[in-house]
């Protein structure tokens, strides 16, 4: 399955990871059962599938209050995707 991942162009032209960088790859290892080394590699991945999983279910069920709930997903999956990115760039100055 890795040789049918996607190149980050972001990486492979200016040599840097981008905020998705290791999504894939954490997604593999979710599908393989390790979900701490997916933790590990991405940890934005599981606000992601919740947020997915969210909206997929809000799609054939309407109920009062979804928006805030959906745009409370999407604040905090923002949040730690920028968290991480931040913490990655830091790692790669010192």
């Amino acid at each position: 399955m890795e040789e049918f991942l996607l190149p980050c162009l972001n990486k492979e032209i200016f040599g840097l990871d981008c905020y998705g960088c290791g999504g894939q790859r954490a997604l593999l290892l979710l599908l393989k059962g390790e979900f701490g080394a997916a933790f590990k590699l991405f940890p934005p991945i599981y606000p992601i599938l919740l947020l997915l999983a969210f909206v997929l279910f809000n799609l054939f069920y309407k109920f009062k209050n979804d928006f805030i709930i959906k745009m409370g997903l999407v604040i905090i999956t923002a949040a730690i995707l920028v968290g991480n990115y931040l913490f990655k760039m830091f790692q790669l100055i010192n």
